[in-house]
């Protein structure tokens, strides 16, 4: 099952008053599990970034006037979402933007049910909490110190770790879901798996532990199951 965890950040709050998306950030998931590949793109909203919005994204109108308008970047942007479910923390903020933009440029919008929404997910399992995407990073002990200014691939990246956790932590499904049906980017396949990092995560054994192990690994000398035949 491919998913894909998606955060827009725009000028503003309501796209039929002119305000426009300026950065798309989204992590691809296959069975709950992040594969590594990714999407990101900064867009040029053709209008100036009001002073209250550049506080919380800071991204101003001299860095977005050379970036790609969404009709420039948007048959790319489907193409990498394909049909897959998208999961968005208050999706109907983001999904109204995106469609605005998709209806701009002449392309199909998204349906209605196109997302699942973590929002609504933290609401109904934490009643009466924060449900706020930093709120959840405390109650699930995620690390967010990074996240001084609002992005949308950071916050994409966060916002896996967070489903993750609402759905009942990494892999609840245990792998047990069928990859038979798995569409991959675009379109249906049956023999799509996530691609291997393209930079190998580094080793998180101290060089006592790799002492230790060698020193009990000596010691099992000639009896080492290894060294039966």
């Amino acid at each position: 099952m491919r998913e894909i965890v998606l955060d827009t950040e725009t000028t503003g709050f309501e796209p039929e008053q002119g305000d426009r998306i300026v950065e798309i950030g989204a992590v691809e998931l296959f069975n709950h599990v992040p594969t590594g590949e990714t999407y990101h793109q900064y867009i040029n909203p053709e209008r100036s970034m009001p002073q209250e919005a550049f506080a919380v994204h800071g991204l101003g109108d001299d860095f977005l006037r050379d970036k790609p308008v969404f009709a420039k970047i948007v048959d790319e942007f489907r193409t990498f979402i394909g049909d897959s479910k998208l999961v968005i923390h208050n999706a109907a903020f983001d999904v109204k933007f995106l469609n605005a933009e998709l209806r701009w440029a002449n392309r199909p919008t998204l349906a209605k049910d196109c997302a699942i929404d973590t929002l609504d997910i933290a609401r109904r399992k934490f009643p009466g909490s924060p449900a706020s995407l930093d709120a959840l990073c405390r109650r699930f002990g995620i690390d967010n110190s990074s996240r001084t200014l609002h992005g949308a691939l950071l916050d994409s990246e966060i916002l896996a770790e967070v489903y993750l956790e609402l759905i009942g932590g990494k892999q609840p499904d245990f792998g047990l879901t069928s990859a038979s049906n798995t569409p991959s980017v675009g379109e249906t396949v049956t023999n799509w798996r996530p691609k291997p990092r393209s930079t190998p995560l580094p080793s998180r054994l101290t060089d006592t532990e790799k002492a230790a192990h060698a020193a009990f690994v000596e010691k099992l000398g000639e009896n080492a199951i290894w060294n039966r035949s």
